[in-house]
């Protein structure tokens, strides 16, 4: 098999990976790509959500499956593009895609099937339809711009000035660009989030191993919202009954909701839930992997990655094929300085070589670039040092103890992935 990754994050680092321990594949592109990346597959440079300019790619190269990594290709239409060729594509419509690419859609589409969700205050197309709205709202409320922003579109507002200056800052300022036009506002949910990925050919489904992500950008979940600075997984995180109820409330209701709306959705759906006192509900779909869940996921897989995904192209997804390595796995986010707001780009990074092949650990590149020999940052989460162990312990332990070594100007990481499970379980709760 030939196969097209596109994107160029830590996602498709650890697809790419992945892919790679196939005995089917015989050759990977990816598109973009990053320094990390080039060392494991032929880097291709454009712009994956340029739907023409992919195509004219994969015309040229042919490639047998084509993977889509993030959600700006699906929203744009790429696999539409894809399906009207024949082409082998793993990802869903630019109709499917909306559940993303449209947080009005999204709720309206929960509501609308009765799938547990926050409560929704309402939408909203100008500034001042919102400040009226906020002015009788209870606080805190959350705050999400309609599209795409980035993991940056959502806000906890504890109170009306906090709101009012996201508001004018993503409406006003445009500093989230299109997908700050809209804006809809809901109730606030407390609890633990989840993540909860499953991947679907559009009639059978299998669910992937449960992750936590770390969305704040500062130890013990403060500042500012980031794409995501680490991820664990492990089964635990997902306990027999709980996982019943998911399934049955959310994840089945979803697929049913999507299939009698005529929506056809192939590839990865990711349910962020918040586990509430009164169940789980759902915070929001993505319609691809997260990032930096995919990196604990897919450090677990023990199986034939370009097998199964192959099967979702063609419609035969055998969920008895997907299996997974017992313990846990995490992945610790080294960003850039500045970010998630202004950071500086072509910094060198040292201490990769001196790593080499640490049992158990893989380092994803996100934000990385090559300048001759000379690997240099390129964005704003640069690394994922993404760790396996026959405990949550063990693996965090390795990830930290690897990304102690690592350095370049201004990075900063938090130290408490993962942390927060482990105080449960050292409390026996």
């Amino acid at each position: 098999m030939k196969i097209l990754v596109l994107g160029g994050g830590g996602r498709e680092h650890a697809l790419v990976w992945k892919l790679r321990e196939s005995p089917r594949v015989e050759k990977i592109w990816c598109a973009p790509g990053n320094g990390g990346i080039a060392a494991e597959a032929e880097c291709v440079a454009l712009d994956a959500g340029d739907v023409n300019a992919v195509v004219e790619l994969a015309e040229k190269i042919q490639p047998d499956l084509t993977i889509v990594g993030p959600e700006l290709p699906l929203v744009n239409g790429l696999t539409n593009a894809f399906r009207k060729r024949k082409w082998p594509v793993v990802g869903p419509s630019q109709q499917a895609a909306q559940l993303e690419g449209s947080k009005i859609f999204s709720k309206q589409f929960l509501a609308r099937h009765h799938i547990p969700t926050a409560k929704m205050v309402g939408a909203y197309e100008t500034p001042a339809e919102v400040y009226r709205a906020l002015s009788s709202a209870e606080f805190p409320v959350v705050i999400k711009a309609d599209g795409l922003c980035a993991g940056k579109g959502v806000f906890l507002a504890p109170d009306f000035a906090a709101a009012k200056d996201f508001v004018e800052r993503a409406m006003e300022k445009n500093e989230l660009g299109p997908g700050g036009k809209r804006i809809l506002l809901e109730e606030t949910l407390e609890g633990e989030e989840l993540s909860y990925i499953i991947l679907t050919d559009g009639t059978r489904y299998a669910p992937l191993v449960p992750t936590r992500d770390h969305k704040r950008v500062f130890d013990g979940n403060r500042g500012p919202n980031t794409g995501g600075m680490g991820a664990y997984s492990t089964d635990d995180l997902l306990p027999d009954a709980l996982r019943e109820i998911v399934r049955s409330t959310i994840v089945e209701p979803t697929l049913q909701g999507l299939a009698a709306d005529g929506i056809e959705y192939q590839g990865f759906l990711y349910i962020g839930l918040m586990l509430t006192k009164s169940g789980p509900k759902v915070l929001e779909f993505n319609c691809r992997l997260g990032d930096p869940e995919a990196q604990a996921i897919l450090a677990r897989l023990d199986f034939d990655l370009a097998e199964v995904l192959s099967d979702v192209a063609a419609g035969h997804l055998d969920p008895s094929k997907l299996r997974w390595k017992p313990g846990a796995s995490g992945c610790v986010v080294l960003a850039s300085g500045g970010y998630p707001g202004k950071f500086e780009s072509g910094k060198s990074i040292q201490g990769l070589t001196a790593i080499g092949q640490i049992t158990g650990v893989k380092v994803l590149h996100a934000g990385t670039k090559l300048a001759g020999e000379t690997l240099l940052t390129n964005g704003g989460r640069v690394l994922g040092v993404t760790a396996v162990g026959p405990t949550l312990e063990a693996a965090l332990a390795s990830a930290y103890e690897t990304a102690s070594r690592i350095h370049f100007d201004g990075m900063h990481y938090r130290k408490d992935i993962g942390v927060h499970a482990t105080q449960f379980r050292a409390a026996g709760d």
